[in-house]
């Protein structure tokens, strides 16, 4: 029988060569890929977009919060918007008025992440108490206009870093954990339905920041990780990740399908946006800013999300820039930060309405803001 220091010396063997081969697989894939989306767009003698300050304008400012803006979501249909802050409320808006319809104090303020449900008519937030909160929003509150937890879902062992409902599902949510784990909850009975990384060996091997399920095909997610990592999931087959995708050198904050669903977008700590092939495993293409004249480090990509054509790439940053790329051409064409009316501080979150005629920022400077198109409606 072999011992124990023999079994270690033949898993690091396994490893190395692990290691070895996967480097071998990338150097023969940039081999194969000589090129990438811009260039070849460039080539198709695609024309950049044009961008003027005016086609992008912040309208509204939501003023409530009296502490960082860490998550945002906006409702599937209507114009409302449920925001998590440090000072431990969410706040639901009426966007086209900027009233607020909701104010609902925490059990636990440590907030990190909100969503809402596909009818609207509830909203989940998740933080360092490592549970899920479900409101119901008809809910009538207490004497103290408290409004009460109708579920709380519990079972991961770190924090809650953000999550989702299944796209027109109202029982089905989808949570990210620094317990290197995803669930898919069943939040009428509480229960966990399957648990997607942990023991089993193709999970995450660092925190999870973030979770995006396809749109297009519900049954398949991808997460992204402090591992720099994003994997792709099928709800159906919880025990190992359908595929792996390597690029980042830092921290993976946030990922995003790409409309079509067939391609991701991710946003890095390493100051990068990504695109990758969701089906291939290629990446598309790198979006990749100078660094600070004051600093040689580039900020970090905070969130990301993308216009309903897909042609746009929204990109918040540490240092308070909002870049609006081409997503075809790899070029920025606008930068939400030099704006009039722009955020004082890290963009922390970012999110499209589900018609695409605006984006609502959320920053640390304890604000959200509302920016509409007034053109461009063809391209956004």
């Amino acid at each position: 029988m072999a011992s124990v220091a023999e079994l270690k010396e033949k898993h690091a063997a396994a490893t190395a060569s692990v290691n070895s081969l996967r480097e071998r697989l990338r150097q023969r894939r940039e081999m194969l890929l000589d090129t990438d989306v811009a260039r070849y767009s460039k080539a198709q003698g695609r024309a950049p977009v044009s961008f003027q300050p005016t086609d992008l304008v912040c309208c509204r400012t939501l003023q409530g919060h009296s502490g960082k803006v860490y998550s945002l979501d906006w409702t599937p249909e209507k114009n409302w918007i449920v925001s998590a802050s440090q000072d431990g409320r969410l706040i639901v808006w009426n966007a086209l008025t900027s009233q607020k319809t909701h104010a609902i104090k925490l059990h636990c303020p440590w907030v990190m992440t909100c969503a809402f449900a596909p009818n609207g008519q509830s909203v989940a937030c998740g933080g360092l108490d490592s549970a899920c909160s479900i409101f119901n929003l008809n809910s009538q509150a207490d004497r103290d206009g408290n409004m009460p937890v109708s579920r709380i879902l519990t079972g991961h062992k770190g924090y809650v870093s953000s999550c989702q409902y299944v796209p027109d599902q109202e029982t089905r949510l989808i949570t990210s954990s620094g317990d290197q784990t995803c669930v898919l909850w069943d939040v009428t009975t509480g229960q966990r339905i399957s648990i997607f990384g942990g023991e089993f060996p193709s999970g995450h091997t660092a925190d999870v920041q973030s979770v995006s399920i396809n749109s297009s095909n519900t049954n398949m997610f991808v997460s992204g990780s402090c591992d720099a990592t994003v994997r792709l999931w099928d709800i159906r087959i919880a025990s190992r990740a359908v595929r792996t995708y390597h690029g980042h050198e830092g921290d993976v904050n946030s990922v995003k399908f790409f409309p079509d669903g067939h391609r991701f977008g991710t946003g890095s700590e390493d100051g990068t946006c990504r695109l990758f092939d969701m089906r291939t495993g290629h990446q598309l293409q790198v979006y990749s800013r100078e660094p600070d004249r004051n600093d040689n480090e580039l900020p970090a990509v905070t969130s990301i999300a993308f216009s309903i054509s897909g042609r746009l790439l929204f990109a918040g940053y540490s240092n308070g820039d909002c870049y609006v790329w081409d997503t075809l051409l790899a070029e920025v064409v606008l930068n939400l930060g030099n704006l009039q009316n722009s955020h004082d501080g890290r963009i922390s979150c970012l999110g499209m309405s589900s018609d695409g005629s605006a984006l609502c920022t959320g920053s640390w400077d304890k604000n959200l803001k509302i920016w509409a198109f007034s053109g461009h409606r063809k391209i956004v």
